[in-house]
């Protein structure tokens, strides 16, 4: 059968039986197992594709199957073993997302160590703790910055007796005793394939469910970043419960081995890493490319049938589109006019389709619907490839009208929740079950229960074994019954979906006594504001809500031009028509809220926000300790 078919033949079949009542004794016991299978069975279908630049400088993509794949991850692993890596033994990676990522990590799969995940932005105090607190003794590196960045904190780092280089630029001047390159360790690891033939297969039946597989510091809003301690056992349910609720919600909406993902996500992040392991398991095609500035450009040669991704890239995939339109209206603004059009009909079938039943949808609105997706939407849908089934959406909420408004082009967002606590994922919104504004139900074999203080707490084989060398966080987070708090605040509805009303740590309280849930605020509004990238909701024990709004650059820039407002950013952000055009949208979204929550004042900040300076996660989630502390004086002049 060729490898383009779906068939149980190309693929374990989907577990469609999981319960939490039922032990979870999955067909494969570890992920090594996993990706061994995979390139068993199709060892000719295409794996990666990825960007390289050939000899003439034209960036082209370059191929490989899973048996090539395959290959290349049994070098990777028989050159660890050389270095002496033993099973479970950390080996840190520290790269952006690319090819070489995801092959260090299979390579790390197969000679059944773990793999320690550092995010290439990680500030030199947090490189040190994770990778000393991991005990990892091998680290891969993108290149030669990040080994610069490496070799200033040799010193503190003593365990670590190896450093390969990813990109093979390797400085004349390194240490050649410390640094060698990806391609000396594979080298390194055909000799020694070709001396220990059945290594690899050893190491992987060695195996089990419960080794670990792999140490993930999470990036944190707060304080040091806790290691969580996934095993096998966590990573193969994630996978087999999400290919087994699609499957149960329908079969047409499974991912099969003929769909084509494209992977930017940051691999570092539990989310990118789950995204990671399920083409194993399934056996598609991924593009894989981090750089985040070329996603949309990328999508229309990468043409996937799904994507991953942080809100904020839809957000500002749909705030492009909205510029673009008021950039170029048309002649007398038709077709500015005719886009808007096309949103209002589209959102309000889509919404009575699958909203929560309180609005319907006349046969005249159906048609118009049907007319605008021809006129206005098809354009839209070719211009992220043309062959979108769904996206999918975590790490943080999801401003609603922007998840209708892609649900409208016929390119749904199935929001997904989790935490790197629980594997990346514990609920999932289905095409065929999808509602606005909740993030689904829980995973097949994931209890989930809401506490006396509306906490959100799962169960099941999909949450970690606890915080590496934390026993006081573990106990905090995994209770004697084996609940794991999320942290969030949530309501469980009677058909068994989850919505999350706030942070428990995020949720403040002003002088008056009144609660706020400031990220549901920050989400509406970045969904409102079409030149916004980010809300900072501030008031605990202040009298009223104020916020820091930062701006897009792209999207300031774009309205400043139309507007006739000149300067760089911090001067654009400074003047009074950039001011009066964002008191527009915060009256806007005030009136959406309760009287105690409305935002009283504001101040738009002179820099967008930014992953460097530590106001951001790597998975672009608000860190608000430091942005508060970066423009104090800010702050406080909204209390004036």
């Amino acid at each position: 059968m060729p490898d383009s078919q779906t068939s149980n033949q190309t693929r374990i079949p989907p577990l469609t039986d999981l319960s939490a009542d039922v032990p979870f004794d999955p067909p494969v016991r570890s992920t090594g197992h996993m990706l061994r299978n995979r390139v068993a069975m199709t060892p000719g279908h295409r794996a990666y594709s990825f960007p390289v630049v050939d000899s003439t400088g034209e960036e082209t993509w370059k191929t490989l199957t899973w048996g090539q794949v395959g290959a290349q991850a049994s070098e990777v692993a028989a050159g660890l073993i050389s270095l002496d890596v033993q099973p479970e033994d950390r080996v840190t990676i520290a790269c952006t997302t690319r090819y070489e990522w995801a092959l260090a990590d299979y390579g790390i799969v197969y000679a059944a160590a773990a793999t320690v995940t550092v995010y290439p932005t990680t500030l030199a105090e947090d490189v040190c703790f994770i990778i000393d607190d991991s005990d990892s003794r091998v680290v891969f590196v993108e290149d030669a910055g990040q080994l610069a960045k490496l070799s200033g904190l040799r010193d503190r780092i003593p365990k670590v007796h190896t450093v390969v280089v990813l990109d093979d630029t390797v400085p004349a001047d390194a240490d050649a005793s410390w640094v060698i390159s990806m391609e000396e360790l594979r080298r390194r690891g055909r000799d020694r394939l070709s001396t220990h033939p059945g290594e690899i297969d050893a190491r992987i039946d060695s195996t089990d469910l419960d080794d670990l597989a792999t140490l993930i510091y999470t990036s944190g809003t707060t304080g040091r970043p806790k290691g969580v301690l996934l095993p096998h056992r966590v990573l193969v349910f994630e996978v087999l419960t999400l290919d087994g609720t699609l499957h149960r919600s329908s079969p047409d909406e499974m991912i099969t081995i003929d769909d084509k993902q494209f992977l930017w996500l940051p691999l570092s992040h539990v989310m990118g890493k789950l995204l990671l392991m399920t083409p194993v398991h399934i056996g598609f095609e991924t593009a894989i490319d981090g750089r985040v500035e070329r996603i949309v450009e990328n999508l229309p040669v990468v043409r996937p049938t799904f994507m991953g991704s942080a809100p904020r890239i839809f957000e500002k995939a749909y705030n492009g589109v909205v510029t673009k339109m008021a950039e170029d209206p048309g002649p007398f603004g038709i077709r500015e006019k005719l886009f808007h059009w096309a949103g209002r009909v589209g959102t309000a079938v889509f919404e009575a389709d699958h909203g929560d039943g309180s609005t319907t949808a006349s046969r005249w609105v159906r048609l118009q619907a049907r007319l605008a997706d021809r006129l206005v939407f098809a354009t839209v849908r070719e211009r992220f490839g043309g062959r979108i089934r769904y996206f999918i959406s975590g790490s943080a909420a999801l401003n609603a009208d922007v998840s209708r408004w892609f649900g409208a082009t016929g390119m749904i967002i199935l929001e997904a929740y989790g935490m790197t606590e629980s594997g990346g994922g514990s609920c999932l919104g289905t095409p065929g079950g999808y509602r606005t504004g909740v993030i689904g139900r829980p995973l097949d074999g994931m209890e989930v229960r809401i506490a006396d203080d509306g906490e959100i707490l799962f169960r099941g084989a999909g949450v970690m074994d606890g915080y590496h060398n934390n026993p006081e966080a573990t106990a905090e987070a995994l209770d004697a019954d084996g609940w794991m708090h999320t942290g969030d605040i949530g309501e469980l509805d009677t058909d068994g979906y989850i919505r999350v009303t706030g942070r428990k740590k995020e949720l403040f309280k002003t002088s008056n006594g009144k609660y706020v849930a400031p990220a549901l605020i920050e989400a509406e509004f970045k969904g409102l504001c079409p030149v916004a990238s980010n809300l900072v909701v501030i008031g605990e024990g202040r009298p009223y809500v104020s916020a820091l709004v930062a701006l897009d650059p792209d999207a300031l820039t774009a309205w400043a031009q139309r507007t006739g407002v000149s300067g760089d950013y911090s001067r654009i952000a400074a003047d009074p028509r950039t001011q009066a055009m964002v008191q527009g949208y915060v009256d806007e979204l005030n009136g959406t809220l309760n009287r105690w929550e409305q935002i009283k004042t504001f101040r738009i900040l002179p820099r967008d926000l930014t992953v460097e300076d530590a106001e951001l996660t790597p998975s672009l989630k608000l860190r608000r300790a430091p942005v508060e502390a970066h423009f104090a004086e800010l702050v406080e002049a909204n209390y004036d």
